[in-house]
């Protein structure tokens, strides 16, 4: 990439990055409002390791998903 892009390329970056947190951030509320149990108690009260557990991956598919999209 050349210096004369390189205005066009922190542009594009930036568009990427803020659709792709909007997206997860759509994506983690999907998560939250179809579990038919409070997340967030389940994990900090209860203390449900599986269920962290299954969050993270999940949070981790979506991630990789949405990088692989930006990459093209």
């Amino acid at each position: 990439m050349k210096v004369d892009n390189l205005g066009e390329g922190i542009a594009q970056s930036a568009i990427f990055a803020a659709l792709g947190i909007a997206v997860f951030a759509i994506a983690f509320l999907i998560m939250v409002k179809v579990a038919p149990f409070s997340i967030r108690k389940e994990i900090e009260v209860d203390q449900n390791t599986s269920l962290a557990i299954i969050m993270g991956s999940v949070i981790i598919g979506i991630s990789i998903i949405i990088a692989a999209t930006v990459i093209g």
